[in-house]
């Protein structure tokens, strides 16, 4: 039976890769740049940043079922996913690039020109979540399209996972000291302020053409194998899919409940630019390259090597315990800071700062990507127990997770901050601080800010990861279950299917 299985040729598979890595450049342009300079660049106050970010995720991440909706209802000669890769990623690139266009500072005009400054940011913030969503749901939904073989499916998804971690990483290594860098070039002519604003757009316009240009490839290159359902379901219909499939609901509580965990990356430009940098480009790169290649180092591990914990451990087991796991590394983060709060750049408390960061980054790789592998098997799930297969509905499920905890997670961080002080007159004598030579982690004034910024990346996800684990404890769909499952689906579907014409899929893969 396995031979006559379909699956991607590793020309497709590359594509893939490629294009998520791409995809995830996109993202982090805006995850690790845009909430940094709205609210310490351009100095939009924290509590609009907060409301501004936390609306437009909320609606995007609702947003998210409509999308799947609509590519569970495509047919075309491309199939239902391809199509959106093949023509949405230069919408993208426009979209990225806007959000980093401003009409200068909030407080230093008028009333008119702030309400206009917060009303761009909000409008092109909520613009670019609505197109990076048509792109996005298709881009993880058409793995479940690319083919019939288990083993597959999750490779793919686990080194999608990693490439996506690279992507992600590339950004949140480069955005921040790359836009420091282009702004202390144009501060001779421009000012201080202004050269960052621009170094902010510049980065950005540099980093989305690379990023959408990869994503692209992957619209190209890729083929579904998997028909669609003949039935076109209604987003009525779909909620009550939805709603009715337990697993995937265990697995949508659970990803709601760790939200805070989507701190550690949320507030790392801060706490790197503020305490480690004091937004010197160099030293910012430096220590983004060690927190954050920790973070990012440990995700990447343990996204490899979840084919072989998975040789030991079922998927439930596997998800609960990565996540038990992940409280200890973020607590100690916090417990690191109240040891030595003006000390961490040290050479040992840096060494085991970055040796925790990679644990916590470990954690998240591992939930990441079996997250992923579970909402694969519940698209089968329903497939066998009704006949439909939504795979974008069920995959906006795991875009919704994301931005929904993202949308969660920046309310909690804008609420700390507001109660910390972060408003944009702080924001500013912090800069202004910095920018005569002092640093913030040694100025006693600004030891109570320093704290906070440890705090968000740590306890809160600490918490989370405890939390994350309580609808999935007694998860229902266990593997064998599974693999019964997905043997009957593969047995339905080529039941009537001639044999030269698989003959010839599987002549295609080998290719």
């Amino acid at each position: 039976m396995n031979a006559e299985l379909r699956t991607y040729s590793k020309k497709e598979r590359n594509a893939y890769l490629i294009g998520i890595a791409g995809q995830n450049i996109i993202y982090n342009i805006i995850g690790a740049g845009l909430a940094y300079f709205l609210q310490f660049t351009i100095l939009i106050p924290a509590l609009a940043v907060t409301v501004i970010m936390t609306i437009a995720k909320v609606w995007d991440a609702f947003n998210d079922p409509i999308m799947g909706t609509i590519v569970d209802r495509t047919r075309s000669r491309w199939g239902k996913c391809r199509p959106y890769l093949i023509f949405v990623p230069g919408i993208i690139l426009v979209t990225t690039v806007l959000c980093f266009v401003s009409f200068g500072f909030y407080g230093q005009g008028s009333k008119a020109l702030d309400v206009a400054i917060v009303g761009w940011a909000a409008f092109t913030y909520v613009l670019w979540g609505m197109t990076y969503t048509v792109g996005d749901i298709p881009l993880w939904g058409v793995t479940a399209l690319m083919t019939e073989k288990e083993k597959d499916r999750n490779t793919l998804l686990s080194l999608a996972r990693i490439l996506g971690g690279v992507g992600g990483a590339v950004t949140l290594l480069g955005m921040q000291p790359v836009s420091l860098a282009l702004g202390n070039m144009l501060a001779p002519t421009m000012g201080a302020a202004q050269g960052e604003r621009f170094g902010f757009l510049i980065a950005a316009l540099g980093f989305a053409l690379i990023g959408c240009g990869m994503f692209q490839v992957c619209g190209f290159f890729i083929r579904e194998r998997i028909s669609p359902s003949e039935k076109k379901y209604t987003l009525k219909e779909n909620f009550t899919i939805i709603w009715k499939n337990k697993p995937f609901k265990q697995i949508l509580f659970s990803g709601i409940l760790g939200s805070a965990k989507m701190l550690l990356t949320i507030c790392a430009m801060p706490l790197v630019t503020y305490y480690y940098a004091s937004k010197d480009p160099l030293l910012a790169f430096l220590y983004i390259a060690l927190l954050g290649g920790g973070v990012f180092g440990g995700m990447f591990i343990a996204s490899g090597l979840t084919p072989v914990f998975l040789k030991k451990l079922s998927k439930k087991k596997l998800y609960n315990y990565s996540n038990l796991i992940g409280v200890l590394p973020f607590l100690l983060i916090f417990v690191m800071y109240l040891i030595a709060p003006h000390n961490l750049t040290s050479a040992l408390p840096m060494v085991i700062m970055v040796i925790l960061f990679v644990f916590a980054g470990a954690s998240i790789g591992l939930t990441n990507v079996l997250q992923s592998l579970m909402i694969a098997d519940c698209v089968d799930y329903e497939e066998y127990v009704n006949g439909t297969r939504p795979d974008g509905v069920f995959f906006s499920g795991q875009t919704f997770i994301a931005k929904l905890t993202s949308g969660i997670a920046t309310i909690i961080s804008g609420i700390v901050y507001a109660i910390a002080g972060f408003s944009d007159e702080r924001v500013a004598e912090v800069n202004a601080f910095i920018n005569a030579g002092g640093i913030p982690k040694d100025a006693v004034p600004y030891e109570g800010l320093m704290m906070i910024l440890f705090l968000l990346v740590s306890v809160p996800p600490a918490i989370s990861c405890l939390l994350a684990v309580i609808p999935t404890w007694k998860y229902c769909l266990d593997d064998d279950e599974h693999n019964r499952i997905l043997a009957e689906l593969n047995r339905r579907r080529h039941e009537n299917q001639p044999s030269e014409e698989l003959s010839d899929e599987n002549q295609t893969a080998e290719n």
